[in-house]
């Protein structure tokens, strides 16, 4: 079977930093009281940030979806980074403390987010992509999750990876979630680095110390390039990416996946040796 790649994954290596971050980069995506989502062709992916303040914040009808409702043909994951906050689903209240997740099935019709007090908001991390059937709504508390542990301190990459939503904890059918923790003294995920073409994959950064970065390297392996990331800030990784980042600091990210295969180790190794 040939392959038909984009003609970015070739270009991707020429741009500019500015062009890189808009092409690849969300910013701003967690503003109080307000609901911000964007949309990314590759896997119809939809990314969002809900930040309740003083009162709950409905998930609309966008009207780039077409759709009589935001869940019609689509599953969403949720992951509460802020505050102990409520998910309201079809008239269900689901409590979300800190790092809990919830999955939303196909056909949901009524969201509503709210926080749990005004001086510690709740702020919810959304992931959505195409959904061919329905599933049901679960709640995944994180402390139920045990966590993998991986790396090693002379790497310093000794971090913990929880696996939320994924298809060792329920059923979905495109969308796979989690959070990795980095120790204390450990700054890199994800390397060596790898690629996966059957599916695309969007990083959220969060935990950052305040005035500290990750540098996220992202491109082709032969070709790669990086993009500075601050707190809450998210990258679009394409399939044909690489995605590995160290930090000026210790972080967390959650990463989320949605494309034709949800085996998370389907990946295409890209030793160290062979970077460029």
């Amino acid at each position: 079977m040939q392959t038909h790649e984009s003609a970015l994954s070739r270009l991707a290596g020429g741009l500019p930093p500015g062009a890189l971050r808009d092409e690849f980069l969300i910013t701003g995506l967690f503003r109080s009281g307000e609901i911000s989502l964007h949309w990314w062709e590759t896997d119809r992916t939809v990314v969002g940030g809900i930040c309740p303040a003083g009162v709950p914040l409905a998930l609309g009808r966008p009207a780039a979806l077409r759709a009589d409702y935001f869940l019609e043909r689509r599953e969403a994951g949720l992951l509460n980074l802020g505050g102990p906050g409520t998910v309201r689903a079809d008239g269900t209240d689901y409590p979300l403390e800190p790092l809990d997740a919830l999955y939303l099935g196909r056909g949901v019709k009524e969201v509503t987010f709210a926080s749990r007090s005004a001086a510690t908001p709740a702020r919810f991390y959304l992931l959505s992509y195409p959904a061919h059937t329905a599933h049901p709504t679960r709640h995944i508390a994180f402390s139920s999750v045990p966590g993998d542990r991986l790396g090693q301190p002379d790497g310093a990459n000794r971090r913990t990876i929880h696996k939320l939503i994924h298809p060792g904890t329920m059923t979905t059918c495109q969308l796979v979630m989690g959070v990795t923790r980095l120790d204390p003294g450990s700054v890199w995920n994800t390397m060596p680095p790898h690629t996966h073409l059957r599916r695309s994959e969007v990083y959220l950064y969060f935990d950052l110390p305040p005035g500290q970065a990750v540098f996220h390297f992202m491109g082709r392996p032969a070709e790669t390039r990086h993009l500075v990331v601050r707190e809450g800030e998210a990258v679009l990784s394409p399939p044909w990416s690489i995605h590995s980042g160290v930090g000026t600091a210790n972080y967390s990210f959650v990463w989320g996946m949605g494309g034709e295969n949800q085996e998370f180790t389907d990946m295409d190794p890209a030793p160290v040796d062979a970077l460029r």
